[in-house]
């Protein structure tokens, strides 16, 4: 018996060693806090996500950044559950292998839209490459290891969202037809206003950011929904201020404030971001940038 439980230990050190997780590999807790949702394949998503929808929303950003990982030395492996009813997502590091995971339950969500399945996947490799500040960094470590503390590879859950709009959906979706895609959303004159007045009346620009922005007001309401909580507006900011940088899930408010501001920083999409310091690539206070920096609901700035 004691021989047992010394190998089951070893086994289980073994399995912790060799691969981290921004969640549970099944899914429970990674994208979305951990819920018991179940959307089976045979229910239709509301806004009719078809498994062709799902799939080309992950092609898109996987064409994109499978060469990028490789460069920065991983492997990139999307997982695409399409037949699974787990309504989220996660990513794991094991060994070179990059994964992520993505699951049909969360596509057939009520508040889901194609785009919003795009920012999901852009946001599971943002705990990839998304840069600083990394999970662990301010909160004293914990089981993630790492240098001071801070862990060797995962983006915070903040840091993630800020990544998928100021980086990852620009380069996506920069080919596409912006312009035609966003007339056929309804979106608040605050977004096209504050995107026309940031990218200077830029049409390809300004149709990008709003774009990314309605991504990230789906996948707001997916979040309220959620945690019955009220539904973000980009009009009520999370009036918020942490005291140190918060590494775990924000409010669906003070989410949705995030997507909004990376669909607003007007900081070049090919600037790419450092996974050791938080100013390169992003807009930051210590630029000078007032709009579009990471929200101080989750975001502590370290200068």
């Amino acid at each position: 018996m004691i021989k047992s439980m010394k190998m089951m230990t070893m086994v289980l050190g073994l399995s912790i060693a060799g691969s981290a997780f921004t969640c549970s590999e099944n899914g429970k807790g990674g994208f979305l806090p951990e819920n018991d949702l179940y959307i089976s394949a045979n229910q239709k998503s509301v806004n009719g996500i078809s498994e062709e929808e799902f799939n080309k929303a992950i092609d898109e950003v996987e064409q994109i950044y499978a060469p990028i990982v490789a460069s920065m030395g991983g492997k990139l492996n999307i997982e695409r559950n399409w037949t699974d009813g787990t309504v989220n997502a996660y990513a794991s590091q094991s060994g070179k292998t990059w994964k992520v995971a993505m699951f049909g339950g969360l596509a057939r969500h009520e508040t889901v839209t194609k785009d919003a399945m795009a920012l999901v996947v852009c946001h599971e490799i943002g705990h990839h490459i998304g840069g600083a500040p990394k999970k662990g960094g301010s909160a004293g470590g914990g089981w993630w290891g790492g240098s001071s503390g801070a862990s060797s590879w995962a983006s915070n859950e903040g840091q993630a969202d800020y990544f998928a709009t100021l980086k990852c959906l620009r380069k996506a979706w920069i080919n596409d037809n912006n312009e035609a895609i966003v007339k056929s959303l309804t979106v608040p004159k605050l977004v096209t206003d504050m995107c026309k007045k940031n990218y200077k009346r830029n049409k390809v620009d300004t149709a990008l950011c709003v774009r990314t922005s309605m991504a990230g007001k789906s996948v707001g309401n997916l979040f309220a929904a959620l945690g019955r909580s009220a539904e973000p507006k980009f009009d009520t900011p999370d009036a918020a201020i942490v005291s140190k940088t918060d590494d775990n899930h924000p409010k669906a408010q003070c989410r949705l404030d995030t997507y909004y501001q990376g669909s607003l920083c007007d900081v070049n999409m090919n600037e790419d971001v450092s996974q050791k310091e938080e100013v390169q690539g992003t807009c930051h206070g210590s630029l000078g940038h007032k709009i579009g920096v990471r929200p101080l609901c989750w975001f502590k700035p370290s200068k």
